[in-house]
């Protein structure tokens, strides 16, 4: 196929088995049909099906935006995709609103291509293809954690290079510049279907890379975390399993309150979402090849409860 066609397999395999394959006139809609030398097939390719997801004038905010895709920052409590809890009210439902016939297809359908996701009640920044090509683009660039994906994250206490616990934990190391690396395997949790699990053993292979950008005494710390991988939850169940877990998450906090009482314990505990910002997002064009990377602030929220504990902890040096 042209590389310009920006066809997958899966939208091939749909367009033989509908019959827009032909060879010497005839259909081809056997996906395992043979092929000879100086055979030559034609594709008619359809124009792209309305979306079957109802279109919602939903305010967005849009970082940048061109012929094949668009940068959006996400608000807390948005759901990326429809889903059968959360079939309306969603960033593809309000995309579809907002992006309108820009939308060339993505698959056969006129929808955004999600190439990636942030959690619901995760801000901060992602990047949605508009058109195959982007799709196609975006999603190998994924598949080879080729992204920059920074994210700021309020903690449970300071990790630290000179904890011996953090030292014996299997899968923690420390490189240079103070920057904890986890590494194990992830799956979805044996008995919470809603959780995702460490492994060492099955599951799919995740690297998080964090590091301590401001302390707030020993209490609690912002960091920033950046993926080389991209698995569900995989810096929230990251940073549970090494001790300091994400202030506010309601999945892997528990009902964890931040050391030492008094104001700054009732700003976290009061808090009502997990402390998490996408706020770095950077990639290749898929369309011009230039190098993007897009900065978001963090949010109102997480500033005011960062300034919380800064003010309440008597230590603010890193």
């Amino acid at each position: 196929m042209p590389e310009e066609a920006s066809l997958s397999r899966s939208h091939l395999a749909r367009l033989i088995a509908g019959g827009a394959v032909t060879r010497a006139g005839t259909p081809v809609t056997d996906v395992k049909a043979k092929v000879a030398a100086g055979d030559v097939l034609e594709i008619a390719v359809p124009a792209a099906a309305e979306s079957h997801m109802a279109a919602e004038e939903i305010p967005l905010v849009v970082v940048h935006e061109d012929d094949d895709l668009i940068v959006i920052d996400k608000p807390a409590g948005m759901v990326v995709h429809p889903a059968p809890g959360t079939p309306r009210g969603t960033l593809v439902n309000a995309l579809l609103a907002h992006c309108g016939d820009s939308l060339s297809g993505v698959g056969g359908e006129k929808r955004p291509g999600i190439v990636h996701r942030i959690d619901k009640d995760t801000t901060g920044l992602l990047v949605v293809a508009k058109t195959d090509r982007a799709h196609h683009g975006l999603s190998e660039q994924f598949a080879k954690h080729d992204v920059e994906r920074v994210y700021a994250a309020l903690v449970h206490g300071v990790p630290d290079a000179a904890d011996p616990r953090l030292r014996g934990l299997r899968g923690v190391g420390f490189e240079a510049g103070n920057v904890m690396r986890i590494t194990t395997q992830l799956a979805r949790h044996k008995s919470d279907r809603q959780k995702q699990a460490v492994l060492f053993e099955g599951g799919r292979h995740a690297v998080t890379r964090a590091r301590v950008v401001e302390r707030f005494g020993a209490r609690a710390a912002l960091m920033d975390c950046w993926l080389e991988t991209g698995r569900t939850h995989q810096i929230r169940v990251h940073m549970a399993y090494t001790g300091h877990g994400l202030i506010g998450d309601p999945v892997y906090g528990g009902r964890r309150k931040l050391a030492g009482g008094g104001a700054a314990a009732e700003a976290a505990a009061t808090f009502p979402r997990q402390a998490l910002h996408a706020k770095t997002l950077g990639f290749r064009h898929p369309g011009t090849g230039e190098t993007l990377q897009f900065q978001s602030d963090l949010p109102p929220d997480f500033r005011d409860l960062a300034e919380s504990l800064r003010r309440f902890s008597t230590d603010t040096s890193v």
